[in-house]
């Protein structure tokens, strides 16, 4: 379970595939403090610390995350925010965040405004029973505050120190990103249709 906070970013330093699955090689910081068998979130995506070598990791992804996300547009020397998973006793600041990426949305704008950065994005409208006007939203692991909601756009504003400790300074029109819906979102709409089918 993880927050949408980011820590940090790594680096991708090396792409190796191996039949359907792909391992990332990345370069970050926290290496160090990091551990075999360890959960943690890359770009929103939950991945296993499998490798360690000095200040580089391995993490390996597998076929169906390869297809619902972002990693295989990945290259070298990307930049990947980083969440390590939560801790009991931890401080929420963000919102539940399973690091369970649902789909992919892309942008479709990005604007300077007066001391922040709107950014709007555009999603499989599929999913617009998921989100709420003023809800949360996890876009490659940051946790956001919907507005302006669509059936297939949302827009979400980034503050300076978001937009300068984490990719999102590199989102353009175009970027793909992943997104991960809200879970408490999730199981209502389960037992909602469970309930119209009884």
């Amino acid at each position: 379970m993880f927050t949408g906070i980011i820590e940090t970013q790594a680096r991708v330093d090396r792409i190796i595939s191996s039949g359907t699955n792909t391992d990332f090689w990345m370069e970050c910081l926290l290496t160090p403090e990091l551990k075999i068998d360890q959960s943690v979130a890359h770009n929103g995506v939950c991945l296993t610390v499998v490798e360690i070598e000095g200040n580089f990791y391995r993490v390996t992804a597998v076929e169906e995350t390869l297809r619902k996300t972002n990693l295989n547009l990945w290259q070298v020397n990307d930049h990947v925010n980083i969440e390590r998973s939560l801790r009991l006793g931890d401080r929420l600041d963000g919102h539940l965040v399973q690091g369970h990426v649902d789909s992919t949305a892309t942008c479709i704008e990005k604007r300077a405004l007066e001391g922040s950065w709107l950014f709007r994005f555009r999603f499989d409208k599929a999913f617009a029973a998921l989100l709420i006007e003023k809800g949360s939203v996890c876009l490659n692991g940051v946790s956001l505050t919907v507005f302006n909601l669509g059936t297939d756009e949302l827009t979400v504003t980034i503050i300076p120190y978001t937009f300068e400790y984490t990719n999102f300074s590199a989102i353009a029109a175009g970027t793909v990103v992943n997104i991960e819906f809200d879970v408490l979102g999730k199981y209502l709409l389960r037992r909602q249709s469970l309930e119209n089918h009884s």
